[in-house]
């Protein structure tokens, strides 16, 4: 049995404990949540998880697995801590490694504790792809993301833009992978996903785009390099409880959970 600590306990987190709960050879045995968080929480663990416990930190003890899906500022205090005892993590918010060396922390610390991250490709398909073509060399990679004008409130996009009145697509955001994740963290996990695996965040180029024509989040990229070229567009459709986040974000973290315990992983 997989004994895994979930970090979050939100529209993502609430998700992935439903799709979850059923399955053989894993049992969710802490939830991980701030203090204020935590009578929430053991309503969704009474639901969901009933042998959860709910804490405010990962247990020292009885964890086999942490699953991050919290935001950015878990990386820091729950993942490196858990990585340096051992225990191996799945990372739903990129974009925290998009701050200058975090990544580079991430990774040490996984091998002090001789233990791996696992970084889920979340909304974005393709990163395959874009990984084995950076053996060969990459000249170009872009991520455009484009969104309806509701998924960019609480974001500086609400202060440049009256996002409610737009009537055309408009561009938020122009630059690199870096600053894109640094200013949208609820937004740009995909942009941060797209430039690890690629020509990293400072190279890689990222448009975000409010369109008050589309429902679905678009997310597009293109690549080029020693393999060729490829572009790919993808039309998520939004979590029904978190419209700034695709529903397949859940799904691919749900899959890494699933296929650290099946006999045939893909």
């Amino acid at each position: 049995m997989l004994r895994i600590a979930l970090i979050g306990c939100g529209a993502i987190g609430t998700t992935v404990l439903e799709l979850l709960q059923n399955d053989p050879g894993l049992q969710v045995s802490a939830i991980v949540v701030t203090p204020t968080g935590q009578a929430a929480a053991r309503e969704v663990a009474r639901r969901l998880a009933p042998q959860a416990v709910v804490a405010s930190e990962v247990p020292a003890e009885g964890i086999d697995l942490l699953v991050e899906a919290a935001g950015h500022a878990a990386v820091a205090h729950h993942v490196l801590p858990a990585l340096e005892r051992g225990v191996a993590c799945i990372v739903a918010s990129i974009g925290a490694l998009s701050a200058e060396g975090v990544a580079q922390q991430v990774e040490a610390a996984a091998v002090r504790g001789g233990t791996q991250v696992q970084l889920i490709s979340g909304g974005i398909g393709a990163i395959d792809v874009l990984a084995a073509a950076r053996i060969g060399g990459l000249d170009a990679v872009r991520y455009t993301g484009r969104k309806p004008p509701r998924a960019w409130k609480g974001t500086p996009a609400e202060q440049a833009h009256d996002l409610d009145a737009l009537t055309q697509a408009t561009v938020i955001f122009e630059g690199s992978a870096r600053d894109a994740a640094l200013r949208y963290p609820k937004n740009a996990n995909v942009a941060a996903m797209v430039s690890l695996a690629g020509l990293g965040l400072d190279a890689t180029r990222v448009q975000l785009i409010a369109d008050p024509a589309v429902s679905d989040n678009i997310h597009a990229v293109e690549a080029s390099g020693a393999f060729g070229n490829f572009e790919l567009t993808m039309r998520n459709r939004p979590l029904a409880a978190n419209p700034k986040t695709s529903a397949l974000t859940v799904y691919s973290l749900v899959r890494a959970v699933r296929n650290r315990v099946a006999a045939l992983a893909i």
